[in-house]
C-alpha cells in the first residue's frame, strides 16, 4: 500500500534540496510517461527532482489541507483506483483474511482485538472488506465502512465470490454514520488515520460509537517512514525529509486542486491525541519483518523491513 511517486536517487539527495515524504500507505504509481518537477513545497526556492506524471499532470507539495478537501480528493482517488488496487493485491490480501500491514501480521496470531465471537465490530476504512469478512467467519457481527463507494462495490463482489457476506456502508471517518454505543470493538487496518485531516474529530467519533470499555485498534504507516524515500532498495534507507514536518502531503493539478492527500502525525502526536480522546493505550505494536518473507509491497521490502519499522499499531481501550 504505498506510493513510489518519490523517485529521487542518492545522487538527487546529495544536491542538498529537500525531497518529498515517502509516507504514503495506500498507493502504487504505475506511470511511465513524461515527468513534472516538484517545487519542494511552500517556501522552497529550488526544484529537487522529477516525479512521474499522470495523463492529467499532478505535482507534489506539502501544505494545509482541511477536512473537506482531504475527503473530496481521497474519495475521488479511491473510486478511481479501487478496482486496480484490489486486483493488484488480491494474492496478498485474499478475500477472507485479516492482515494488519505489509509485514504480513495476521489478527489470528496477534489477537489485538481479543475475543471477537458475538461482538459488534466496525472497521473504519474497510476497502474490499477482507478483514471484516474474516471476522464474520469467526462469529463476529461485523460491519465495514469506507469513504469510497467503489471500494464497497468491490467488497460486495468479494462477498459473492467468497460466500462470506459483510454488511457495508459509505461514510466519513470524521462523521461516523452509526448510533452512539453501537459497538464493542472498532478498528482500522491502515485505512483511516492518515486519510483524515481532523484526527481529534475522528477519535471523538470512535469514542462515541464504542461502548464503555470498548476497544479501538488502528494501524498507520510507521511515522518514522515519513523521513525516508518510499523505495524498497537502499535508496529507501536514507532519511531525506523532516520527521517533524506536519504539513499534509498533497498531490494536486495545475489549478491547485488536490487529487490525493495524506496527513502525518509523529508518535508523540498520536499518543497525545489518543490520551486527549479518553482512550488508554494498551499496546503499541511495531511488526518486525518475518524471516523468510520475501514479498515486497511498494516501499515495504525485506531490506527495509529488517532495518526500520514500517507499521505502527495502536491498541486502545475507551476509558
Amino acid at each position: 500500500m504505498t506510493s513510489t511517486i518519490k523517485s529521487a536517487t542518492l545522487n538527487d539527495q546529495q544536491s542538498g534540496a529537500e525531497p518529498p515524504s515517502p509516507a504514503l500507505l495506500q498507493r502504487e504509481w504505475r506511470w511511465e510517461t513524461d515527468r513534472v518537477v516538484d517545487d519542494g513545497g511552500p517556501g522552497s526556492d529550488r526544484p529537487w527532482c522529477a516525479v512521474p506524471a499522470p495523463a492529467d499532470p499532478a505535482t507534489v507539495t506539502w501544505r494545509a489541507a482541511d477536512a473537506e478537501e482531504t475527503a473530496r480528493a481521497n474519495r475521488r482517488w479511491w473510486d478511481t483506483d479501487a478496482d486496480d488496487y484490489q486486483e493488484r493485491h488480491r494474492d496478498f490480501l485474499g478475500d477472507v483474511s485479516f492482515l494488519w500491514g505489509p509485514e504480513g501480521l495476521r489478527e489470528e496470531d496477534a489477537r489485538l482485538l481479543g475475543d471477537v465471537a458475538g461482538k459488534q465490530i466496525v472497521e473504519i476504512g474497510c476497502g474490499g472488506g477482507q478483514c471484516g469478512r474474516w471476522l464474520v467467519s469467526r462469529g463476529a457481527n461485523a460491519v465495514g465502512m469506507d469513504l469510497s463507494w467503489r471500494q464497497l462495490q468491490n467488497s460486495q463482489r468479494l462477498d459473492r465470490q467468497s460466500g462470506n457476506s459483510l454488511p457495508v456502508v459509505q461514510g466519513d471517518a470524521q462523521r461516523l454514520p452509526f448510533s452512539s454505543g453501537a459497538f464493542d470493538i472498532a478498528f482500522s487496518a491502515g485505512g483511516a488515520m492518515a486519510f483524515v485531516a481532523d484526527a481529534p474529530a475522528f477519535l471523538s467519533e470512535v469514542g462515541r460509537v464504542l461502548r464503555p470499555g470498548g476497544r479501538f485498534v488502528f494501524a498507520v504507516t510507521h511515522p518514522a517512514r515519513w523521513s525516508f524515500l518510499d523505495q524498497p532498495d537502499h535508496n529507501g534507507l536514507v532519511a531525506v525529509h523532516s520527521y517533524f514536518d506536519r504539513r499534509a502531503y498533497v498531490e494536486q493539478d495545475d489549478r491547485g486542486e488536490a487529487s490525493y492527500v495524506e496527513h502525518h502525525r509523529t508518535i508523540g502526536d498520536l499518543v497525545r491525541l489518543i490520551a486527549a480522546s479518553n482512550f488508554q493505550i494498551l499496546d503499541l505494536v511495531e511488526p518486525e519483518w518475518p524471516d523468510g518473507f520475501d514479498r515486497s509491497w511498494g516501499g515495504w521490502s525485506p531490506l527495509r523491513g529488517r532495518i526500520i519499522p514500517g507499521t505502527a499499531i495502536f491498541a486502545c481501550r475507551k476509558s
